[in-house]
């Protein structure tokens, strides 16, 4: 394995000036003629198929030669496609959207699924040119310790003692993610400090260089990369859509410091959430975010006003929301009142909902976040909820269907409900309602169809057409109530009663 000579991202990047001046572009274009010729003679290519009239292009676009330009030293090369002017070239590589980045070796795609912005396509495609474990020596040690945000080394007697297997397929597994080290000299264990085997994390935040805590000889993939992604968290660090993901997959509940980018004391405010953020490393997730960017992203959190600094913990993995009032003076003490309030199960979510509507006068129920548990947890009926968003045209072709869905079974409402409920969208645009804690599910795309039969908890997915006959059809397989107005129910006791008002 060969370590290729790396610059730290921000040093490569001050490269760029001179060829930008010059109005030079490091960025092939590629076209049906030379797509193949230039393509596939090559180890690595970053090749970016586009539109011209599309704004994330546009934006891509200063980033993407500001990338090539760095990444030139480093002899991989960054190419694009004009999808207008060659749209077939496009079709033929599977592109449905723009922009579509794609990696080539050899002639061979596999997606990209970096950042977007330069130093961080620098950083993913430095990784992508690298072995996934790089040999590190006396000469290139302190370069690579500094190559990127977070760097993994293992400092071994032996390429073929413990833990050397595992670590070699935790870096398989996550090359794409950090850069993994590997060494059996002596002298440069005797430089950094250690006593191999160790294995030790270097990072450019935080502190800067943590050794395994464990005995690393019986360290698995698992124990390595759990202990590394952990370590791959700043303590506070802000956020943006860059490395929301990373926070995402973590399942951590992700705590936000709203801020005006603009406020003389942006610091001092997020100097004094780190103390909180050091206690509860490893159980919540800190971070600090633009709060005129993300105004949107504010309100869908419950956070109402305009009013920063704000604070709010979100579980993502049950996609509650914990916000501070914005009525009450903020402080960094209140939040860390707030955080152990929450770790200590203190905390009830806000839900947002609309109001109840004062009459149900439609065949379809109209429900809100406030009546959830009462409606849909009701042991007396069925319910075959539908769960939208109003920007949803798939929702919107539904609506007709639903409607005389719910018109065919009107005479049975006493025991079949048929409800529309208006959640928070996966894309994290505010909407109406939330769902409360009760329900063992979140709702990821749009229009989500789920029945509950009648003294069941269980939930069932509809993932049939969305035709009236299939409907039908899949109501009358699930419903535990007879569908037929004549015959009585019974409750749970199995005790006959009559129909009585909707609620």
């Amino acid at each position: 394995m060969r370590f290729q000579s790396l610059l730290s991202t921000a040093s490569m990047l001050a490269f760029v000036g001179l060829a930008a001046a010059e109005g030079a572009s490091d960025v092939i274009d590629l076209n049906p003629s030379n797509f193949q010729s230039l393509v596939n003679p090559e180890s690595l290519m970053l090749v970016e198929f586009f539109a011209p009239w599309c704004g994330h292009c546009k934006a891509l676009a200063p980033e993407y030669e500001q990338a090539a330009s760095a990444l030139k030293e480093k002899s991989i090369k960054l190419a694009k496609v004009n999808c207008v002017d060659e749209a077939d070239l496009c079709q033929a590589h599977g592109v449905q959207g723009y922009p579509t980045l794609k990696v080539f070796r050899d002639g061979e795609p596999t997606d990209y699924t970096g950042p977007r912005k330069a130093d961080g396509i620098v950083s993913y495609m430095t990784k992508q040119a690298l072995p996934a474990v790089t040999d590190v020596t006396a000469e290139n040690h302190e370069d690579f310790k500094k190559a990127d945000r977070v760097v993994v080394v293992l400092y071994a007697t032996s390429t073929s003692a413990a833990p050397v297997p595992e670590f070699s397929l935790t870096a398989n597994k996550h090359r794409d993610d950090f850069l993994f080290g590997l060494t059996t000299d002596s002298a440069v264990s005797d430089a950094a400090g250690v006593s191999p085997p160790a294995i030790v994390v270097y990072r450019q935040f935080d502190e800067p260089q943590t050794e395994y805590p464990y005995p690393v000889g019986s360290a698995t993939v698992k124990d390595i990369e759990d202990w590394v992604k952990e370590l791959a968290i700043p303590i506070v660090d802000e956020v943006g859509a860059e490395n929301y993901q990373t926070y995402a997959q973590s399942g951590k509940p992700l705590a936000y410091l709203f801020l005006d980018p603009t406020m003389e004391n942006k610091q001092e405010y997020i100097g004094g959430i780190r103390p909180t953020a050091a206690k509860y490393k490893g159980k919540i997730n800190f971070v600090w975010i633009d709060g005129i960017k993300f105004g949107d992203h504010a309100r869908a959190l419950n956070l109402p006003e305009q009013k920063w600094p704000a604070f709010v913990i979100q579980d993502l993995a049950k996609q509650l929301k914990y916000p501070m009032d914005q009525s009450e003076e903020y402080s960094s003490e209140a939040v860390a009142e707030w955080v152990e309030k929450f770790a200590n199960g203190e905390l009830q979510p806000q839900l947002k909902s609309q109001p109840i509507p004062e009459t149900q006068d439609e065949p379809v129920f109209n429900l809100v976040g406030k009546q959830f548990d009462e409606v849909i947890f009701d042991d007396s009926k069925d319910v075959f909820v539908e769960f939208y968003a109003s920007w949803c045209g798939h929702c919107k072709r539904l609506k007709p269907t639903w409607d005389t869905l719910a018109e065919k079974f009107v005479e049975v409402k006493d025991r079949l409900l048929i409800p529309l409920l208006l959640v928070i969208s996966a894309k994290m645009e505010a909407t109406e309602n939330d769902l409360p804690p009760s329900v063992p599910f979140r709702i990821s795309g749009f229009p989500t169809l789920k029945f509950k039969p009648a003294g069941s908890k269980e939930f069932l997915d509809y993932d049939g057409d969305r035709s009236l006959e299939s409907l039908v059809a899949f109501v009358e397989e699930h419903a535990i109530n007879p569908l037929d107005a004549s015959v009585p129910i019974q409750n749970a006791s199995h005790e006959e009663v009559h129909g009585h008002d909707e609620l």
